[in-house]
């Protein structure tokens, strides 16, 4: 017995058909670099047109777009996309009405803070926060942070916290112990290298670092170096002595890879710490 096609499932074939015809029929042959010879009937594409700027066939073009059962790969989807110039919301859409999982866009590197987390930075004046890209870069921070981090007195090139992990010496010794916390760190730094592993900067970034560090070039080597991220750090402060405080990392802008990373101290050194914040130099 042949199953039973389910009515969701010929309600999603009638969704397809009516999306793909109406995004053909929006593009002018001109814009794709086809001349328009003799009258149209409909407007936009035909669609043995599309098929051949997609590279199939009409006969096959011309079953999906009637919501035939055929099956489609990734590749020809995004092929299609292009075509039929579909942005991000469309090519999610297309790729759910052909009931294929959606491939992970190659992540990029962004160096714009929206205004809302400088907001947020200056209304934190008692909690070291910065905002992190994907590269971790910082690309802007509160005055806390700077005390905290020095980030101010970094060359604008090195005003990342991986590279000051494992190049300054200043930032090094007031991690306390350095080496589990840097494990920690370069732990959830691979994380990230993962999802843009051809990106130029980030491939610069770590080359740069395995030749001026040796830890770090051995660290990197390995397939991992087990170093989970507590949500603590304990830091080495002038004065102070030990801190530990507590620390999160909150998306701002999950396509653009933003994050907001604050820092908070445990309740026992609340106010010694927060009376460091508010005197002596910067990154001192």
């Amino acid at each position: 017995m042949a199953p039973t096609k389910t009515p969701r499932l010929e309600r999603t074939r009638t969704e397809l058909a009516e999306f793909l015809k109406s995004r053909r029929e929006r593009i002018a042959p001109e814009e794709v670099g086809l001349q328009a010879s003799g009258r149209r009937r409909t407007p936009g594409l035909r669609r043995e047109e599309v098929a051949a700027l997609s590279g199939v066939g009409i006969t096959w073009y011309t079953w999906l777009e009637q919501g035939r059962d055929i099956g489609v790969s990734a590749e020809f989807l995004d092929d299609l996309c292009k075509v039929l110039r579909l942005d991000a919301a469309e090519r999610r859409h297309l790729y759910m009405l052909t009931q294929k999982r959606l491939p992970r866009e190659p992540a990029r590197t962004a160096c714009t803070v929206p205004p809302v987390a400088h907001d947020l930075l200056s209304r934190l004046s008692e909690s070291p926060s910065y905002v992190l890209n994907l590269k971790w870069d910082v690309l802007a921070w509160n005055a806390s942070a700077d005390r905290l981090f020095g980030f101010s007195a970094q060359a604008p090139e090195q005003r990342n916290m991986l590279w000051m992990t494992f190049a300054d010496e200043r930032f090094r010794a007031r991690l306390n112990p350095w080496e589990e916390q840097a494990r920690q760190i370069l732990t959830s730094f691979k994380r990230d290298f993962v999802q843009a592993p051809q990106d130029a900067e980030l491939a610069r970034l770590t080359e740069n670092l395995s030749r001026m560090d040796d830890t770090f070039h051995d660290w990197w080597r390995r397939p991992d170096i087990d170093g989970k991220c507590s949500g603590r750090r304990t830091f080495n402060i002038e004065d102070l002595g030990e801190v530990e405080l507590s620390h999160i990392t909150m998306t701002l802008e999950s396509d653009k890879h933003l994050r907001f990373v604050y820092y908070t101290p445990l309740d026992d050194s609340l106010d010694a710490f927060r009376g460091w914040l508010q005197r002596g130099e910067i990154g001192a």
